[in-house]
């Protein structure tokens, strides 16, 4: 771990910026390619710590993964007899939700184990479903054990996912290769990004299984049936690309984003409009080129970002920055994440010298337009998108350190020379 000093650039940014696959497209992809019915050929994947973890651990339940030796965004994947193995499942939320089911279609056990912090997350959820659906595991956290016997029953299952829609998207994934399918019923309070939800069922519709919604019970039904292989083409991360995009409000400068979707369920699409309710203009082109030009001053917000909680890191240094009270609601299932990012943006927002504090649900930023942010070690807590955070920072505050930017590595392994890419082309 290092202290990188951010940069600051002395006018404002100037820049186009590529932005790899989508971690969440790819390692769903990834997941449905492994339970197909046949080979699949992935683009445009992204290859950073998360997804490379769920390719390892596909690879070591007996799935096929072969690299392309001049394009390593080009990955097949064969489907095979899944085995006894052990997956590493790091820091990231979608291995450790998304694979325990596959574990359990596997013949014998299989050893799921991370990070420290990763320790903490809550999984119990999604592994005491599994039981319900005949699976038979040990723990209810990392580490734990997944006894696969080759199969297993599915059937109804009633869970609270109300602290991530990880565990609906693990249960839907896998749920066409069990027995009697699965009919998931939520109770509790509401999913949180819902639109996960709808990005897992979208995929596995294009991969011909078809998903029944009941918006009135807040269920899904999958029947038993085959999961074809598919060909996918990865969508670039539109969460990776809003930290790009938030250097032209926080700078008023321009950002461009090449490749952007005209349709998509990824969440991260809605930091465009959210920059525009702060004073920024976003126009896409017919090429699919995005931009977007921030405003001599940001206005502050009032919003609720329940279904897109994973922009909160990047909005909140974006609060902060501008002039007045924001208010961010919505977002008590963050302080589950790779840390509690609401204790975490509100500690390091104020050792900046801003002036954030935690509500029960959410966040509230008194900004000044910058004015009283000093240089400091902003820290990241093992956590991409705070470090990403104090990156955004850093553009209006010189000499501000992120203390373990390597982090970013987890969805995006060459953020820093990006970052310094982008900043140093300011004109």
């Amino acid at each position: 771990m290092s202290n990188w000093v951010a940069p600051f650039p002395d006018s404002p940014v100037d820049a186009t910026v590529e932005v790899p696959g989508s971690k969440s497209v790819t390692n769903r992809a990834l997941i449905l390619a492994a339970l197909a019915d046949g080979p699949s050929l992935i683009t445009g994947t992204l290859r950073s710590r998360d997804t490379d973890l769920m390719l390892d651990g596909l690879a070591a339940l007996g799935v096929g993964v072969a690299y392309d030796s001049d394009d390593p965004t080009v990955v097949d994947i064969t489907p095979g007899p899944l085995h006894a193995g052990t997956v590493d499942c790091g820091l990231a939320g979608t291995v450790m939700r998304f694979l325990p089911a596959v574990g359990a279609l596997a013949d014998g056990d299989v050893h799921f184990d991370g990070d420290e912090q990763a320790r903490h997350r809550p999984l119990d959820t999604v592994l005491d479903a599994l039981r319900t659906l005949g699976a038979r595991i040990d723990g209810d956290g990392l580490p734990f054990t997944v006894h696969g016997v080759g199969s297993i029953a599915g059937g109804e299952v009633t869970i609270d996912a109300s602290a991530s829609s990880q565990f609906v998207s693990g249960l839907l994934l896998s749920a066409a290769r069990f027995a009697d399918g699965v009919h998931i019923t939520h109770v509790g309070d509401p999913i949180p990004s819902m639109p996960h939800i709808d990005m897992t069922v979208e995929m596995l519709e294009s991969a011909g299984v078809p998903v029944v919604f009941d918006a009135a019970t807040t269920s899904w039904r999958i029947a038993p049936t085959t999961i074809a292989a598919v060909d996918w083409a990865i969508e670039p991360d539109l969460s990776n690309a809003a930290a790009f995009l938030a250097a032209a409000p926080a700078t008023g400068g321009r950002v461009s984003v090449p490749r952007w979707p005209s349709t998509t369920t990824q969440p991260g699409a809605a930091i465009v409009a959210i920059m525009e309710q702060m004073g920024s203009v976003g126009e896409l082109g017919a090429d699919g080129l995005l931009t977007v030009r921030g405003p001599q001053r940001l206005s502050p917000l009032d919003i609720d970002l329940h279904d897109v909680g994973e922009l909160t890191p990047t909005i909140a240094a974006l609060c902060a920055l501008a002039e007045g009270t924001s208010t961010l609601r919505g977002i008590a299932h963050l302080r589950g994440h790779e840390t509690d990012r609401l204790a975490a943006l509100s500690a390091e927002i104020n050792r900046i010298g801003g002036d954030c504090r935690e509500t029960d649900d959410g966040l509230v930023i008194v900004g000044d337009g910058g004015a009283s942010l000093r240089p400091a070690l902003w820290h990241s807590y093992a956590d991409h998108r705070m470090a990403t955070a104090g990156s955004i920072l850093g553009l209006r505050v010189p000499g501000l350190q992120v203390e373990n930017v390597e982090t970013t590595a987890k969805t995006l392994p060459d953020f820093v020379a990006m970052w310094e890419t982008m900043a140093g082309s300011a004109s």
